[in-house]
Formats: structure tokens, sequence, C-alpha cells
């Protein structure tokens, strides 16, 4: 880190943190690190603890407790823990899940139950407090899942969402479990749940005539409805992240309302063929909207059937009961009521942002200043005032919403973004659907110059991640002002560039900035059969990594190994300063990224020194057949 730091003037975070973490494991550090979450939160919510709790009860209609996960482990060790032998799992599933669907069925089908009660406020309070217990058992199965796999439960609380009673937990340590623990810990909620009702379906079937029956019936069918909702794929619940863990899609919803809100029409009009992915999105989307749809008529046609008789009760209560109606409107009604305050305001904004734009074109202040930042770019080295002055008349002022995108990734090229406010994401679409963060953008950078200058689509998405104003350049000012002027060595490496070095096992655990320097120490190489790129004893003055064909190793003349993709030499020369110990050869039509002495020292030997590579013939990996 230090020699990183001498020679590039930053630190490589990563390996910060694991210095930090390394030295507090071995007792180094003799105090814990600033959490500056909580330091944060303090200064936003200033006040006793008391206060802040309140005040966040009331405005949220919740209440977190950040010691739960002494109480979740304290469970778990002292007997829940059993609950996760595979016997005791399988046991469930049969008895209370399997057994209780049936006896559920059966119960209904001999229709000695209804929805509507006989005694609506008392049967009211009743569900509202086995649903205390269901979600309560929900949320416990998703902690006790990840505390079973070895994470911590950061906080736990209560809230009420548009009425419906809920216990959480915070699980984000579960996004550090392998997929197969991500999609259990997911289901664990879910799972306890079925438990739970299919316990008391069994208690119905077998006692129908008690007098919690009634109410247990409805119980099981509100609960068997929420269970449903829970598990579709359609609403970002459990059955959600479930779904797109094995599909291994993280953000499905958002980029399927994307493209219905964003491309779908651009490319209707353009007459363009939907690609497969495409289709894919277009029908989730569709679907996620319309069944979005069906859950807001089939939730309120079940909570009036079960609670109506009490909402009924209290209208006809005279003006108390009225009252109390009303003040239990407004307070489970208030997430909506501030709902439409944020859309208020949403609103506002994009109006405010119309006026910016309008007020742009009448004022030269904007335009100066979007004329200095481009002028500050380091691909155009210093424009004249008479450029200066007019590039300023004909820049544009775009406003964009977080989540958008400014450009998509293959689309044609067609104007240079300057960054005036706001963080934007440079991100790679990947062929199997998932993206991958590339870089990340702020105030005074720049995007889409190389496209123009190239002429080529563009190599990646770029989209906003919080809202942003940018400075545009169109395509025909670019050309006429500022194409001459381009320097192409400032420009970036290319998405397809970065990524293809990143696939090379040996520059795969390197960072964004180091695979930059790279692709601009080194070049790819086409090799043609029988060519000894190595030579035994010669002065060894680069590394090679292999992208595709095949090498022979030769000491002394004897062939003594082959390399294939992903295999990487030339390095023992160059860490310990000797001649070359092995001649390389090419068996078949090869292409190898070939790296100078320099870019070697300077980004990849301190893999070697930490151990991330060994070199050969230690390292087994990197000569296999």
């Amino acid at each position: 880190m230090v020699e990183r730091f001498r020679e590039q003037g930053d630190l490589h975070l990563s390996g910060v943190a694991d210095l930090v973490e390394l030295l507090h494991q071995e007792g180094f550090l003799d105090r814990w690190p600033v959490r500056v979450d909580e330091a944060l939160r303090r200064t936003l919510e200033p006040g006793s603890r008391t206060t802040r709790v309140a005040r966040r009860a009331v405005r949220a209609l919740s209440v977190e407790w950040r010691g739960a996960d002494r109480l979740v482990r304290f469970l778990h060790d002292h007997g829940l823990r059993r609950l996760y032998h595979p016997a005791a799992v399988g046991a469930m599933a049969v008895l209370s899940s399997g057994a209780g669907l049936l006896a559920f069925a059966a119960v209904h089908r001999s229709g000695r139950f209804a929805l509507a009660g006989t005694s609506p406020v008392a049967e009211s309070l009743a569900l509202l407090a086995l649903g205390y217990l269901l979600t309560f058992l929900h949320e416990l199965g998703h902690a006790l899942t990840l505390v079973h796999y070895g994470r911590r439960v950061k906080s736990a609380g209560f809230m009420l969402c548009f009425g419906s009673p809920a216990f959480f937990v915070d699980a984000s340590e579960g996004l550090m479990l392998e997929r197969r623990q991500r999609i259990l810990q997911a289901f664990g909620g879910p799972f306890a749940e079925l438990v739970a009702a299919g316990t008391a379906a069994l208690t119905v079937w077998a006692f129908p005539g008690g007098p919690l029956a009634p109410t247990l019936y409805r119980f099981c069918v509100l609960n068997y409805f929420v269970l449903f909702m829970n598990l579709v794929p359609f609403l970002e619940l459990d059955g959600y992240w479930i779904a797109s863990e094995l599909i291994q899609v993280p953000d499905l919803r958002q980029r399927s309302l994307a493209f219905l809100r964003e491309d779908l029409l651009r490319k209707l009009r353009a007459r363009e063929r939907l690609g497969r992915g495409e289709v894919g999105l277009l029908a989730y989307g569709l679907a996620g909207i319309a069944f979005t749809a069906f859950s807001v008529w089939t939730a309120a046609f079940f909570w009036w059937v079960i609670f109506g008789g009490l909402v009924t009760a209290l209208w006809r209560g005279g003006a108390l009961g009225r009252a109390l109606l009303l003040a239990l409107a407004l307070f489970v009604g208030g997430p909506a009521i501030r709902g439409g305050i944020r859309a208020a305001r949403a609103a506002g904004r994009r109006t405010r942002a119309v006026w910016r734009r309008a007020r742009f074109r009448l004022e030269t202040r904007w335009r100066v200043e979007a004329a200095e930042l481009i002028d500050g770019l380091p691909l155009f080295g210093g424009l004249d005032e008479e450029t200066l002055g007019d590039l300023a008349g004909r820049v544009r002022l775009r406003t964009v919403p977080a989540g958008r995108a400014v450009v998509r990734q293959g689309e044609r090229a067609d104007a240079l973004y300057v960054v005036r406010r706001g963080i934007l994401q440079v991100v790679e679409e990947l062929p199997d659907g998932r993206e991958r963060v590339l870089r990340t953008l702020g105030r005074g950078e720049s995007f889409g110059e190389l496209g123009l200058v190239e002429a080529a689509p563009r190599s990646a998405t770029v989209r906003a991640s919080t809202d942003a104003e940018l400075f545009e350049v169109d395509r025909g000012t670019f050309e006429r002002l500022l194409a001459d002027r381009a320097r192409l060595p400032a420009l970036l490496p290319t998405a397809q560039a970065i990524e293809e070095l990143r696939a090379l096992p040996c520059f795969s655990h390197l960072e964004l900035d180091e695979l930059g320097t790279l692709a601009a120490r080194g070049r790819w190489m086409r090799v043609a059969p029988g060519t000894e790129l190595v030579r035994q004893g010669e002065e060894g003055d680069a590394f090679y990594a292999v992208g595709s064909g095949r090498f022979e190793v030769l000491e002394d003349g004897v062939s003594v190994r082959e390399l294939g993709p992903g295999s990487y030499f030339g390095e023992i020369a160059l860490l310990r300063d000797v001649p070359r110990t092995a001649a390389v050869r090419a068996l078949t039509p090869a292409r190898v990224f070939r790296l100078d002495r320099d870019g070697f020292r300077r980004v990849v030997a301190g893999a070697f020194a930490r151990g991330t590579l060994r070199p050969a013939p230690e390292a087994a990996g990197p000569w296999q057949h």
C-alpha cells in the first residue's frame, strides 16, 4: 500500500480495509473504528436516545432495537439450532407444512367455517394478536438462519406498514453468505410461517368444535394468502429475492420497469427486434404490473372481509367510535400520507428542473460554467477563448432522475456529457444479463467521448445513482469544435478492453485503475506456431499472459510442460532478476498479453509478494495441461 501511494498518489481501499481488520484481530489496535453510520445518525437526529427512538417511531411507525443479535444468538444456541438438523427440517416439512395443507383443505371443503365472524370486534383483536405472533415467527426464521450461518443480526424491530403489523430484522450481512445460504435465509421466514399455519390448520382439523376453531380457520386463510403473496416473485418480498438468487439477476424488477419506462417505446418506434433478454424483461415487467394491481385488490378484499366488521362496529358506535376510527385511519395511513408528500416533492423537483433548463438558455453564468468544466477535461488540454465562447452558446443542460440510464451499451454515440451535479455509475451489461460496475462519475468528469472520437457504439451503460444534472454537447458541436483537439492517449481504455484483461486469472484480483494501467503499459500479440516468445538464458524484459492457444515450456531443449489459456509465464526472471530459466514456444496459433518490466513491477509483482499469485513451477494452476 505504501508503494502504491508513493507511485500513484492514492490508496488501495480494499487493502486498507484488510490491513485494519488484520491489525484488530492480532491485537495491534487498542480501540475499535469509529461507527460512522452511528455518528452520522446522531448528527442528523440530535437529542437523547429516547428522543430519537420516539421521533423515529412517530415518523416511520417503527421501533428499532439494536441488541437483537444477543437474543437471537441465545435462542439459537440454547435449543433452536437443533431445528436445523436435516431430520428436524424434514419432520416440520412433512407434519406441519404438508399435513397442515391437507388438513386445511379438508376443513375448507367441510363448509363449517366462513371468513365473516359473529363477533367482529373480539375476533378482529384475536386475529391481530395472532398476526403479531405470525410476523414475529417469520422474522425470527430469517434471523435464526442468519445466525446459524455465522452472521450477525444488526437490528430488529416492529413497524406498521399500511396497517399491517410487521416485525423486521436487518439482515444486510446475509449479502456475505454463499448463494445457497442466501436462498435458505430468504426462505427461513416463509418456512416458519408455513409451519405456524400448518399447526393451526391441524388444530382446527382435530378440534373443529373448539372455541378458537373459527378464529384459527380465518387465521389460516389469511396466513396462506399472505404466504402466497410473499413467495410470488413479482413483489419485492422473499419470493422475489429467492428467484433473483436462483437466476442470479439481483435487480430484475428495477431493470424490467426501467425497460418498460425507457427503452420499450424507443425500440418499438425504431422497429428494432427485441433480444431474448429484453423479451424476458418485457414479460416479467408486464406480469409484475398486473400482479401488483391484483395484489392490491385482493389484499383490500381480504382485509375488509376479516376486519370490516370491526370498522363497521366502530362507525356505528357513535361519536367516540368514529373518533377512534378516524384516529386509527390517520395512524395506519401515515405512510400513505407521507408517500403523497414525497410524490408532491418529486413533482416540485421536476418543475424546478424544467425552470432551470429554461433559465439556462437565458443566463450566461451557467453556460460559462459548462465551458469551464469542458475546458478542464484532460481530453482536450486547453481550449482557446473563441472556441469556449462558441461552445458555451451550444451546450445544453440535461436533468436525469436517479435510476435512469443516460446512455445504453451498444447504442450509437450521439453526444458528450459532463457531470455538473450528482453521481453516475458506468456499468457493463454482461451476456448473461448481469451488470458489472466499472466506474463512478462525479462533478467535472465526462463520458461518451470515446464513442464520438472512434465512431463506435457505446461500450457501457451510464446510469444515474442520484438525481443528476449534465452538460450535453451533441455530435455536430463536438465534431465542429472539439474533435480535432481530442487527444486519444488521454482516453480511458474501453470497457471491453478492461473486461478482457479482467477475464485473465492472473489479473482478476486487480482494481479498475490497475487494469487501466495494464492496458496502457501492455499490448496484445498474435503468435504464429513455432514462435519462441522466451529464450532460455536471455534477459527478462516482459511478463506474458495467455489469452488463447497453447505453448510448451522447454528446459535445455526438453519439453517439460504445456501452457493453455489463463496461464502466464516470464515472471521468474522479473521477480528474481535472473536470466530466463526456460524457453517458451507456441504450439498453435495463440494470442498473449505482453506487459513490460515497469508495468509488471507497478501492478502485478505485488500479487506474487502477497501470495495471491505464485511463480512457476510452484503454482500448479497456471501450468496445468
